[in-house]
């Protein structure tokens, strides 16, 4: 078996080829699924990217149904650091499997892990992901910064702190997060009580913020985006390269 080695330091014996490949982060579902979806036999209930995708369900990033993916006898199962516990991970390690853990954190350091996961799959760069580093290589300098808050939750109020992928995302597009030196990747916080912004940037997942949950909270102006283009790391990059600068510069509604 060959031997590659995933992001976090790990050697991972993986098949000559890797034909049956089970995911349990619902980003790196979508980069299987977009590059050759026949090789997926397994995803979590909150995979929805590819829409069309009908294989086993496996529970959720949290709380994955290590018995049922060991019997699909995968060749290889994709976790994410952030996403999977460890807990979990080395269940599935003692049962025989192949698993690869990326740690994605910020815009190029995801490309380039993805690229590294892809080709522990056996797939050459696919075109969504040469499409993805040019899009993200094109993006002008921001002519001006604004400080954000990004809130994921809330009952209670949580947002996006340090060291995340959608402050990295954000920071590339011209908007600081102001929560981004808290000791906690995802704290919580109260509105009435928060560093000073010019900004609120709500995303529709986790928590599904809208035009009447969530901008009434907060003086600042707020814009609600997707939470796929903004959290998840993979083909949807393509899509958030394109559309995050506008919504954030033009679809702003106040409080």
């Amino acid at each position: 078996m060959p031997m590659v080695i995933d992001d976090e330091g790990r050697e991972v014996d993986v098949p000559a080829k890797v034909e049956r490949i089970a995911s349990i982060v619902p980003s790196l579902t979508e980069a299987v699924g977009a590059t050759d979806v026949s090789r997926l036999v397994a995803a979590t209930d909150w995979c929805t990217h590819p829409g069309d995708l009908d294989v086993p369900r496996v529970r959720g990033t949290k709380n994955p149904d290590v018995e049922a993916i060991v019997a699909l006898e995968p060749d290889l199962v994709l976790a994410n650091q952030e996403e999977n516990k460890p807990g979990d991970l080395q269940r599935l390690r003692d049962a025989g499997l192949a698993v690869y853990v990326t740690d994605i954190r910020t815009v190029d350091g995801g490309l380039d892990s993805l690229g590294r996961m892809l080709a522990a799959c056996g797939f050459d760069e696919p075109g969504w992901l040469a499409e993805a580093r040019r899009l993200w290589a094109a993006l002008p300098e921001p002519a001006e910064r604004r400080r954000a808050v990004v809130p994921i939750w809330r009952k209670p109020w949580m947002a996006c702190g340090s060291d995340t992928f959608t402050g990295a995302v954000l920071a590339r597009l011209g908007v600081d997060n102001v929560l981004a030196g808290s000791p906690e990747r995802y704290p919580r916080f109260d509105p009435a009580d928060l560093p000073a912004h010019d900004l609120v940037v709500l995303p529709d997942e986790p928590y599904l913020f809208t035009a009447d949950d969530g901008p009434e909270a907060f003086t600042a102006p707020s814009v609600l985006v997707s939470g796929r283009l903004l959290t998840w790391y993979g083909p949807s990059l393509v899509e958030a390269a394109r559309v995050l600068p506008a919504a954030l510069r033009d679809q702003v509604r106040r409080g």
